[in-house]
């Protein structure tokens, strides 16, 4: 699908604050500060993958929501990522 100038720069922009949220976490500076302790240095490389598709409104479908399965590790990942899902 080809996309805008205005979507690609939101989409580098998702990118960027992901990769910030990562670098300036509390939590991962002290998990490798630790991992240093224990005489390791660490290389991290993380993949991105953004799926984009037109919004079509539920009624112009027919759906009228859409499921999602997750499974505990999928929580989990988004827990940690501070992302809340919400049921309702």
């Amino acid at each position: 699908m080809d996309i805008d100038d205005e979507t690609r720069q939101i989409v580098h922009e998702i990118g960027s604050a992901i990769n910030d949220s990562i670098e300036n976490s509390p939590q991962v500076t002290q998990a490798i500060e630790r991992l240093r302790e224990a005489g390791y240095e660490m290389e991290l490389t993380l993949k991105l993958d953004l799926g984009l598709r037109p919004n079509t409104p539920p009624e112009e479908t027919g759906d009228a929501a859409v499921g999602l399965d997750l499974t505990d590790e999928d929580v989990r990942v988004l827990q940690r990522m501070n992302i809340r899902i919400d049921s309702d």
